[in-house]
């Protein structure tokens, strides 16, 4: 099934052809040999793909009628040959089925183009050396390179761990930590800086260990207000109405004012 699917690799509209002599010696070919100026033939280049063979192939630009092309089976190889005094032209080798193959020239109107071509070819025989290479491990899995890593003889592994070696005589320098009130461990304080703990000096207890103050004598004032006869508790129902006098004198204004009422007041 994938040798009959055809890939299209590369399409470039503008190409020439031209003729070529024959090569009399081993020295490459040179475009400058070639009559640049009277193409014998103009068209669209294509390249395609059928399973491992690579087509270059030269098509009429309006028809698409196939003008020639040349089976690559290997690049870079015979089929397809750079010239020697430039970089936008190639020599490939035609087939026309029969048995009957020629070289001919092909020439590229933009540098770009020329790029692309070369490129095409060299990625699709790279993807064929690697299914090559693919298909003889699958056959020989024992043969295929394994990975090894375990460590040779004499081989050491070094690790570098921050903070985990301790300077000499650093063991010696460490302080205890200071109790607080209640047996609480503090930290100590920083280098340079003050205790939040207040220090007490020799012979001068806490606080919670200071004896009850003692009561200081009184003065005539303090004494006087200190035996100042305090209020009985309320009774439910008091003994005397000691606002009697106080209601009466209410009650009194109160008919002053109604019998004051017809006058109007300016």
């Amino acid at each position: 099934m994938e040798e009959d699917y055809e890939a299209v690799l590369c399409v470039k509209p503008a190409v020439h052809v031209y003729r070529v002599p024959p090569r009399a010696s081993n020295r490459g070919y040179r475009a400058a040999e070639w009559q640049l100026d009277q193409p014998a033939w103009s068209g669209r280049l294509r390249i395609t793909a059928k399973g491992k063979t690579a087509f270059i192939k030269l098509e009429d630009k309006n028809s698409g009628e196939l003008f020639a092309q040349a089976p690559v089976e290997q690049f870079p190889g015979i089929a397809v040959e750079g010239v020697t005094d430039s970089s936008r032209y190639f020599v490939i080798r035609i087939e026309d089925g029969n048995g009957r193959r020629a070289f001919i020239g092909v020439g590229f109107v933009d540098r770009g183009d020329a790029f692309d071509f070369n490129v095409a070819l060299q990625d699709h025989f790279k993807w064929v050396r690697q299914q090559n290479e693919l298909a003889k491990q699958a056959e020989n899995p024992d043969q295929a390179p394994k990975l090894d890593l375990g460590f040779k003889e004499g081989q050491t592994i070094k690790l570098n761990i921050a903070n985990m070696k301790k300077k000499e005589g650093a063991a010696g320098n460490t302080r205890p930590r200071s109790a607080g009130p209640g047996g609480l461990s503090l930290l100590p304080p920083p280098p340079g800086g003050k205790s939040s703990v207040p220090t007490l000096p020799s012979g001068e207890l806490l606080p919670s260990s200071l004896p009850p103050p003692t009561r200081l004598p009184g003065t005539p004032i303090t004494d006087s207000l200190l035996s100042w006869p305090q209020p009985a508790a309320a009774s439910s129902a008091p003994a005397t109405d000691v606002w009697g006098d106080f209601t009466k004198a209410s009650g009194s204004d109160s008919n002053q004012t109604k019998a004051n009422a017809g006058w109007v007041q300016f």
